[in-house]
């Protein structure tokens, strides 16, 4: 149940039963949380948002209050978004998107323009070119017996904790990590982020949709570099920078809600790419 009493929905997806919290009318805005957290991330700004928007926030197969039955990587995460939207019979959403939930939120817009009206990317995966260096992270983090020791760790550095809701995160991120379906998640994903399709950046240019970057400049795990990086890949898109960190939206809601509901509203008032 969210934070404001509405009870979770369920949604069956390839990948198990996916819990949804839905709230609000209007013109849809989705949201997808990053790895190992869950939809509550997002209780600073879900309040604003459905005062003028249908709400749609998802819980990741293998998150939250969601199943999974089969291993949790980043493709899956994009395959389930699309069968989720079709399912669910969105109209076009503008999808906030935080780390890889971002890269699931460009992909979906560039292989299913129709179903995208605006992309808010937050710190997002999908756009960093690999190298030995992000290769070797990336196998690291997803060996069990080292990210055992390294998730905690890393949650407490990536998010730069300044609000309580921060803090709430923290905990939560912090406990599914010592669980073994936690580390079984969390090393899945981090070993896809190696994988060729995880790169959308020879892609990027057939992203139509209006697309909005917000980049927490003091995320370790993301440097602002990555943000400047998406920024250049994506053709007309905008980059917004806060000093936060992982969870801009969670640091820092009203300076994130201020750059992002104008933007939004503008989205939903625009014509909608057609066709793949």
């Amino acid at each position: 149940m969210g934070k404001d009493g509405a009870e979770m929905r369920k949604v069956h997806t390839q990948a198990g039963v996916v819990a949804y919290e839905d709230i609000g009318q209007g013109s849809t805005v989705v949201l997808l949380h990053a790895t190992l957290h869950d939809h509550r991330d997002f209780e600073p700004i879900i309040p604003a948002l459905a005062k003028e928007h249908r709400v749609v926030a998802i819980d990741w197969p293998g998150h939250g209050e969601s199943d999974a039955h089969s291993a949790v990587t980043a493709a899956l995460l994009a395959d389930v978004l699309q069968e989720i939207v079709t399912t669910l019979e969105l109209e076009p959403a503008v999808i906030i998107g935080n780390s890889v939930g971002g890269f699931a939120a460009a992909r979906l817009a560039i292989e299913h323009p129709d179903r995208v009206a605006g992309l808010v990317l937050v710190n997002t995966g999908g756009f960093i070119k690999p190298s030995p260096l992000t290769r070797i992270v990336c196998r690291t983090l997803g060996t069990p017996s080292i990210a055992r020791r390294m998730a905690p760790v890393e949650i407490r550095s990536y998010m730069k904790a300044t609000s309580e809701n921060d803090k709430a995160v923290i905990a939560r991120v912090q406990q599914t990590a010592k669980t073994p379906s936690g580390i079984q998640t969390f090393t899945s994903l981090w070993r896809s982020f190696n994988d060729p399709g995880y790169d959308l950046r020879e892609r990027a240019d057939q992203i139509k949709a209006p697309t909005l970057i917000v980049w927490g400049s003091r995320d370790p795990v993301l440097p602002l570099r990555f943000g400047k990086t998406t920024h250049k890949a994506i053709p007309g898109s905008r980059l917004e920078v806060l000093k936060t960190g992982h969870l801009v939206f969670s640091s820092a809601p009203q300076d994130f809600l201020e750059i992002v509901e104008p933007f939004i509203r503008s989205a939903h008032d625009r014509p909608i790419a057609r066709g793949a």
